[in-house]
This record gives C-alpha cells, sequence and structure tokens, in this order.
C-alpha cells in the first residue's frame, strides 16, 4: 500500500504540493518566528515590565512548557478531526496567544499568554509533518518534512532578526502582533491549497497510546529534551552576552540572530544528509559536534568577530532535529502522530531546561559565558543516553524488516 493511499491523499500535481508545502512551512515561519524573537528582544521585555533577564528566561520556559503539554494533549484530543480543520483550528489557537501577548499588561499574564500560545506548537508541527510525509513516496519522506521544517528555520534567519528590529524600532509588543497575523495568514493559505481528502484515515488515539509506550520512542524523546537544551541555553542568553560581555551597541543584535539562523538552515540541511548516509548513528555525530561547538564557546565571546561564527555553529546543532524525527517516524509505528507531535515537545523541554540551567548559572554570579560549559553538559548527557538506546537496537535493529514484522503482527 502506497503512503498516499495510507493517509487518504488524493494524487496532487508537483505544484499543488508545492503549494501546500508553502503553506505548511509559513505555518513553521510564523511558530519559528513567535518562538525566538523574545529572546532578541530580552533586554526590551526586561524594562518594559520592570524585571530581571533571568525573569524574561523563564517566560521563554513557560512558552516551551506549554509546547510540553499541548503537543501530545492536542494531538490526541485532535486525532479523530481531518488534518486540514485540525491544521487551521490550531492556527488559529496560537494567533489567540499571540495577540494576547501582544496585549499583556504585566510578567504574570505574559506568562500566562505565553503558555497558552505555545500549546498548539508541537501538534502543529506534528500533523504538518505527516500532511507533508503523505504526498511524497516512503523514500522521500524526510526530504518532504525537512521542507515544511524550513519554514522555521528561515523565521530562524529571517523572521526572528526582523521581528527584533521592529520590536526595538516600535515595541516588543509590535513583534508578537506580527505573529499572530502570520498565523492568520497560515490559517487562510491552509483554506486555499490543502484539499479536503474525504477518505483520510484519521488517527486511533488509543492505538496511538499503546504504540507509543515503547523504549525506543521514549528513549529517542530524552535525547531531545537534554542533548538539545544546551543550544537553547546559549541563544536564549545571546543578546545580553553580545551586550554585557562582547560589549556591542544592540543594533548588532539582529545581526547575531542572523548568524545563528544561518546556522540553523545549514545545520538543517547537514542533520538530514547525515541521517540519510549514517542513520541513526548520526545522532552521536551531531551531540559530540555540539559539545566541541558549546564548550568553546565561551571562548569567543569577547570579541565581535569571533561571537559571530561561534554563533554560527551553535545554530547548526539543530542538525539534530531531522535525524531524531526520522528515527522516531522508523520506530513509533502505530503512533506516528502521537510521536512526531511530541518529538517537538521534547526539543521544547530542551527549549524549557536550557533557559533555566543557564539562568541558575547566571544568577548564581558565574557570568553570561557560562551558558556554554553548562550546555555541554547537557549534550553529553544527550549522548549517553544515546548510547543506551544503541545498546537497546542491538541485533534487532540488524533485522528491523522481521522484527517489525512480527511486531505489527
Amino acid at each position: 500500500m502506497t503512503e498516499h493511499a495510507r493517509a487518504g491523499t488524493p494524487q496532487l500535481s508537483a505544484r499543488a504540493i508545492l503549494l501546500i508545502e508553502l503553506a505548511l512551512a509559513m505555518g513553521g515561519f510564523g511558530i519559528g518566528t513567535g518562538e525566538f524573537t523574545i529572546m532578541g528582544l530580552m533586554p526590551n521585555v526586561a524594562q518594559d515590565l520592570n524585571i530581571s533577564e533571568p525573569q524574561v528566561g523563564h517566560v521563554i520556559s513557560t512558552y516551551a512548557l506549554g509546547v510540553v503539554v499541548g503537543a501530545p494533549l492536542l494531538a490526541i484530543l485532535g486525532a479523530r478531526l481531518p488534518r486540514r480543520i485540525l491544521l487551521m483550528l490550531l492556527m488559529l489557537f496560537f494567533a489567540t496567544g499571540n495577540f494576547a501577548s501582544a496585549l499583556a499588561p504585566d510578567y504574570h499574564a505574559l506568562m500566562l499568554y505565553r503558555f497558552i500560545a505555545g500549546l498548539p506548537h508541537g501538534a502543529y508541527f506534528g500533523v504538518a509533518s505527516l500532511v507533508a510525509a503523505s504526498m511524497a513516496s516512503p523514500d522521500k519522506r524526510a526530504n518532504a518534512v525537512s521542507r515544511v521544517m524550513t519554514g522555521l528555520t528561515v523565521a530562524i534567519l529571517v523572521g526572528n532578526p526582523l521581528a527584533t528590529w521592529l520590536g526595538q524600532w516600535l515595541s516588543w509588543r509590535s513583534a508578537f502582533a506580527l505573529v499572530g497575523a502570520i498565523a492568520l495568514l497560515t490559517v487562510a493559505l491552509v483554506f486555499i491549497y490543502l484539499p479536503v481528502s474525504r477518505h483520510e484515515e484519521t488517527s486511533n488515539p488509543i492505538r496511538e497510546l499503546r504504540a507509543f509506550n515503547q523504549p525506543q520512542v521514549w528513549l529517542a524523546l530524552a535525547i531531545s529534551a537534554i542533548g538539545f537544551a544546551g543550544m537553547f541555553c546559549v541563544f536564549s542568553y545571546l543578546a545580553p552576552t553580545l551586550l554585557e560581555v562582547t560589549g556591542v551597541h544592540e543594533n548588532w543584535i539582529p545581526f547575531g540572530l542572523a548568524a545563528f539562523g544561518l546556522g540553523t538552515i545549514v545545520g538543517n540541511i547537514a542533520g538530514g544528509w547525515l541521517f540519510d548516509r549514517l542513520k541513526f548513528k548520526s545522532v552521536a555525530l551531531v551531540l559530540s559536534w555540539s559539545t566541541a561547538v558549546l564548550l568553546l564557546f565561551p571562548m569567543s565571546v569577547h570579541s565581535l568577530w569571533t561571537i559571530l561564527p561561534a554563533i554560527f555553529a551553535v545554530g547548526t546543532m539543530v542538525a539534530l532535529s531531522p535525524p531524531l524525527q526520522t528515527h522516531l517516524m522508523d520506530v513509533a509505528t502505530e503512533a506516528q502522530t502521537l510521536a512526531a507531535a511530541s518529538n517537538h515537545a521534547a526539543f521544547n523541554i530542551a527549549n524549557a531546561l536550557g533557559p533555566w540551567l543557564g539562568g541558575l548559572a547566571i544568577g548564581a554570579g558565574l557570568g553570561w559565558s557560562v551558558t556554554g560549559y553548562v550546555g555541554a553538559v547537557t549534550a553529553i548527557l544527550g549522548l549517553l543516553i544515546f548510547f543506551q538506546a544503541w545498546k537497546l537496537q542491538g541485533i534487532p535493529a540488524r533485522s528491523a524488516p522481521a522484527g517489525r514484522a512480527a511486531t505489527e503482527h
């Protein structure tokens, strides 16, 4: 049975598929801009609300916790809905959370609204990934998913610096209003370009919950949650590091964010390329690279001309995403929707864990650049979890077709 038949997706032209992927990527662009823009505007938010930068880090963590809660919950609640309807509802939800964030009167209200805005994040990416994969041949699913995820990396390269510039020029609130508008545009694009499928096979929440509970799924999610935290630990405090340690004007912050964004685009492409050639072993290679990059970061922070390449290198750590996403699709069997959404929940546990650990270290008086060393520890822990997952693969991994057939029967 083909992927098209399983998903109930009608046969589409190459142009139609491209337009659908662009519509889905627009949602990723909005989500990526909304998730990361507060990091570039950390000093502005802190000054406006009369709070500290580490407290703004807690706002970032609150959004990430919203993703963690919302990804599996909304994936299960929306499992029986047509994917087209579910995608539009999730983006309407996301738009509401961002418009509310733009109007937040104080710190506690902003915490609440960022939590709400984070709820649909993981479920949207999970469902969008499944839609993209359903339109591709089985040997090109990862490429299709990565094209949709390009919206997220372009947001880091373009959307985040532009939103930061807009927030510095007008107000940090205008950046969240812009994100809400992008979310509404995504709703319109999905409505126009993603066709109604009258024969789409909806998910079974109970079956997915049962299939989800297996060691390889949980270990992959643990690698995402812990091994990826170092990138967020550094990136979350990038703006104050540039201002307080490197000693540059705030006008350089968008350039730092752009360097990070360019690194994520390179990393996203490299991660898919590595997985095609090394499969699950690529995760160990990326985590080893991440450890080296993070250990070197504190040595680069005293000069603009060394910190910009270091920021680029930190961005390449996103190479961990395509291998883990594809690996989860391989091991999750009948829990595709829940696993796809939960992978983004795991990444956002990393997004919560990284700023929290970094904030603790900074609050203890260890300086802004300590985030590199804290992040290196999390990358090493992720590598240890990988070795456990690799050990569990063992002989069954070398006879996957037979083993999988036995499992499915």
